[in-house]
């Protein structure tokens, strides 16, 4: 039974953006944190951004100011809008939610989505 269903990945040029999508069934959405994370080939999956219940957000430092996480409640759906982005961004990146965001922090969360490639080209 599929929960998290991520989209919106793609191939962009250096300085475009992307807006990643996050479907959750509502029975998960509700309750919990969202994250995002990112797995770049040959590197371990990292934390970019997360937002509480309550719409608290937090970035990794590399993505400040340039990452917005946010939350649609009506829609079940937490979205990653994504600017100025580099060739370091490519990854694979990946929705969590938990009812605990210390393990959406520790990248233990209780629900993975499946991924969405991003490509961030020269």
């Amino acid at each position: 039974q599929v929960q998290l269903v991520e989209s919106g990945g793609g191939l962009v040029q250096a300085g475009g953006s992307l807006r990643l999508s996050c479907a959750a069934s509502r029975s998960i959405f509700s309750n919990n944190a969202m994250g995002w994370h990112r797995q770049a080939q040959g590197k371990q999956r990292e934390l970019v951004a997360y937002i509480t219940r309550y719409g608290v957000t937090r970035y990794a430092d590399s993505e400040q100011g340039r990452f917005t996480i946010s939350r649609d409640n009506a829609k079940n759906t937490v979205y990653l809008q994504m600017n100025s982005l580099k060739p370091e961004d490519t990854a694979v990146y990946y929705c969590s939610a938990d009812l605990s965001l210390a393990r959406i922090v520790s990248g233990t969360p209780s629900y993975w989505g499946q991924g969405t490639q991003v490509t961030v080209s020269s």
